[in-house]
């Protein structure tokens, strides 16, 4: 098994991204707001939480390639 290093602030980066696109898909799925509103703001927190894990992704990725 390959081990890395990851810093404190780095996990807390990747674990809130995955939360925020997470609560956004619980939101597409969930019906406890209304239908348009639901939609909204699901999309937006999905994207939100997708499109932060990129520049995280593009940094942590090298370092799991070199081990």
């Amino acid at each position: 098994m390959k081990t890395f290093n990851v810093s404190l602030p780095e996990a807390a980066l990747v674990a809130g991204t995955r939360a925020i696109a997470g609560v956004g898909i619980g939101l597409l799925l969930g019906n406890h707001l209304i239908a348009t509103e639901r939609r909204r703001l699901g999309w937006a927190l999905f994207a939100v939480g997708a499109l932060s894990t990129i520049p995280l992704a593009m940094r942590l990725v090298p370092r799991i390639r070199r081990g």
